[in-house]
């Protein structure tokens, strides 16, 4: 049989430069223009812009392009405040207007809700053009972050580059300051930076994480207050050499150091020798949450206690109200829910997770909490908790995966209200439509501005049946 071969076919070089007009922005905040009737995405590029550009990639549907230069500047533009925007991976949105981000992250939120509804939902049940949208809870834009992981790389030469991943690789970028970390922690690198150069086992160190808290000596409750928490997450042990260079800086530049080794945490800097620490952070109300380093926070201290009392004053919590708080993590929310409440039931599907919410009740001397673990994605209707007094009012806060099994079972309890705390828009409308469909009134909806600068949206929303 006889064999043909075609010649190989060149693939067409990509045009040096473009000139292209943006239209808008897509869900990532990434610039979108059209050029050869399909999409091309340009970050850094804002809506209403005429930039110049250089094709970096081309695929059937879409290209991606460098921006290269503007021809014509939105009238939203703004001048990053960070040297690191553009390489480092952590923000997007620093060159546009703080306002014009909040209408962004909206018109996202908007977005998905129309296409998660179905055309009977937008005529009878709701015109998501039109959301009851209420005002957004904000914060300062900068100096907002407290709690941030910082990578570790070393290259031949055992010369470190810490910082945060670079966009799209997994490559660090080398940081020298990050202004939405707070101000203690934004000056944290280069000090880190010198330390590591003189570790005798560089590689043994995986990551660290620094955490703004307080630290509360449990015996006698003595508490010190916005403490840089420094946590060496090691792939080895330490050596005794790097042990003592850790503790001659903590002890120079005020820190508590944890050596985390996966098994243990040892506290390395302590208040005081042999004496045992936790670390907390306080409510608007006083109270403290108790956490470890590991523990999932909330990063924006100032939203977190926004978000809370909006949440008190949109379900207006009464004192005959039996409350249940899914996904209750360590009792933020619950705490706050149990000064006006009858009883507050909490629930987590981490068993570790409970154990600290029931303590950080007990230490704020709530008897009205109830705590229990159960995967809240599977079926939790018959468990004992769920089957005792009639719920007036539920909040859930679920992780970004959302609740879409919980919120079937919250139609089926008919509980009035309906408070959903959400950290991804998709998900949010993907369970409001499962809601809506049930019975359910959207209410009320806010953003919260969790993470100024970023692609990342937070929303609160209030059903009623």
């Amino acid at each position: 049989m006889a064999n043909y071969f075609k010649a190989a076919v060149k693939p067409k070089a990509l045009p040096q430069l473009l000139t292209v007009t943006v239209d808008k922005l897509d869900m990532n905040g990434v610039g979108v223009a059209r050029w050869q009737n399909k999409p091309i995405f340009i970050a850094g590029a804002l809506p209403n812009e005429v930039v110049e550009v250089k094709v970096i990639e081309q695929k059937s549907k879409y290209s991606r392009a460098k921006l290269i230069s503007i021809n014509k500047k939105s009238d939203s533009r703004a001048i990053p405040k960070c040297q690191h925007f553009g390489i480092c991976g952590g923000c997007d949105l620093q060159m546009l207007d703080l306002e014009e981000q909040l209408l962004f992250k909206q018109q996202k939120i908007t977005d998905l809700f129309s296409r998660s509804f179905s055309p009977q939902d937008l005529t009878d049940k709701i015109d998501t053009s039109a959301l009851p949208w209420q005002a957004a809870i904000k914060s300062s834009p900068w100096h907002y972050r407290r709690k941030a992981r910082i990578g570790v790389q070393f290259d031949k030469k055992s010369q470190a580059t810490i910082g945060f991943r670079q966009k799209s690789t997994n490559q660090l970028a080398a940081i020298k300051s990050c202004p939405v970390l707070v101000e203690p922690l934004n000056a944290i690198f280069p000090l880190l930076k010198k330390l590591l150069a003189q570790l005798t086992v560089k590689s043994a160190i995986g990551h660290i994480e620094v955490i703004q808290a307080d630290i509360i000596d449990i015996n006698s409750d003595n508490k010190i207050t916005d403490k840089i928490v420094v946590i060496v997450r090691q792939i080895r042990a330490m050596s005794e050499t790097d042990v003592g260079l850790w503790q001659s800086s903590a002890q120079k530049n005020n820190w508590h150091v944890i050596i985390d080794d996966g098994d243990k945490q040892l506290p390395l800097i302590s208040l005081k020798e042999n004496i045992p620490t936790v670390l907390s952070y306080e409510l608007a109300d006083s109270s403290n949450i108790y956490f470890s380093s590991s523990d999932f926070i909330q990063i924006n201290h100032q939203v977190n206690n926004a978000m809370i009392n909006q949440a008190l004053a949109w379900l207006n919590v009464l004192s005959t109200d039996n409350v249940l708080d899914l996904f209750c993590g360590l009792g933020n929310f619950s705490l706050a829910l149990a000064k006006y409440a009858k009883c507050v039931i909490g629930v987590e599907g981490v068993q570790g997770m409970v154990d600290k919410a029931i303590r950080n009740a007990q230490v704020n001397d709530f008897d009205n909490c109830k705590f229990y673990q159960a995967d809240l994605n599977s079926h939790w209707l018959l468990e004992s908790w769920a089957k005792g007094d009639t719920f007036d009012k539920v909040l859930l806060d679920p992780a970004r995966a959302g609740a879409q099994e919980a919120v079937r079972q919250i139609a089926e309890l008919k509980i009035p209200s309906v408070l959903y705390v959400s950290c991804d828009p998709a998900t949010l409308a993907r369970d409001s439509a499962v809601l809506v469909s049930q019975g359910y009134k959207l209410e009320k909806i806010s953003l919260m501005d969790m993470f100024s600068q970023t692609k990342h949206v937070e929303t609160m929303v209030l059903f009623t049946r």
